[in-house]
């Protein structure tokens, strides 16, 4: 059994590669969203995750998984962590799948910073509506830092109920929630940050088919500071970043029907 960490929209392609390449996948996602999206490109079994929910090492045991799949965001929050650290324990074999990275303009507009605690440090210093497109994973880094208190911070996350809920228990205004699933053309991402009056816009770093192209393009066509955070690998992940080395890697480890522990190291 392959284990899928699901996220992405290239992790709906890879689902139904290895699904095609006649692979069983169990599909591990964070949110409600997720498994949905999973389970209609046909995962063996969808398993919705929470940091609370703990159990994740005797899923590894239960389903007999031989590899684990990262296709999570590119700054992966804890459901990446969590596997990455229990693989190491375990000595199973783990590959990320990594975006390219963006190339981002040289321009005096452009922050790139290495992590969410110095993009809310970043962005406090351009002005008082602080746009957050990075996803609601990280809110509660920016909402208490203190360097962004008294701000209005402006949140554009999926429209997905327990989303919402944690905005609003986050004391999120309801006029600053913008509930959208993109990624979104340069027009549109300039329409929003216009309409919301942005001083700042805050991205991760997702690559350009996560829409960060069109975020910093409609940043500067405003004339707005765009803080992006720029990914940081976690030492010992093995990185692939195209279909076929997933496909590659896989081959390499053999039957993964018999459930038999391997203990081979990804590449580095």
């Amino acid at each position: 059994m392959i284990l899928l960490l699901y996220g992405t929209k290239e992790a709906r392609e890879l689902l139904s590669l290895l699904r095609q390449n006649g692979y069983d996948v169990l599909v591990v996602a964070a949110t409600e969203y997720g498994s949905l999206l999973a389970g209609r490109e046909g995962a063996a079994e969808v398993v919705i995750a929470s940091p609370e929910g703990g159990g994740l090492d005797g899923l590894l045991t239960e389903k007999s998984v031989r590899l684990v799949v990262d296709a999570t965001h590119s700054l992966s929050d804890w459901l990446s962590a969590s596997f990455q650290d229990l693989c190491i324990k375990t000595n199973l074999p783990y590959i990320r799948f990594e975006r390219k990275e963006s190339d981002l303009p040289e321009h005096p507009l452009v922050h790139a910073v290495e992590s969410w605690e110095e993009a809310a440090k970043k962005a406090a210093e351009f002005g008082n509506t602080v746009f957050l497109t990075t996803g609601s994973n990280n809110l509660e880094l920016f909402l208490r830092d203190p360097a962004l208190a008294g701000k209005r911070v402006v949140v554009r996350v999926l429209p997905e109920s327990v989303v919402i809920r944690k905005c609003q228990d986050l004391g999120i205004s309801p006029r600053d929630i913008v509930g959208l699933h993109g990624p979104f053309s340069t027009r549109f991402n300039r329409a929003i940050f216009h309409a919301y009056k942005a001083d700042v816009i805050v991205t991760r770093d997702s690559g350009r088919s996560g829409g960060t192209d069109t975020k910093v393009a409609a940043a500067l066509a405003l004339k707005i500071p765009v803080v992006v955070v720029r990914r940081a690998a976690r030492e010992g992940s093995g990185r692939v970043y195209n279909y076929r080395q997933v496909l590659d890697f896989v081959g390499k480890i053999g039957p993964l029907q018999e459930g038999v522990a391997h203990c081979s190291r990804p590449p580095q």
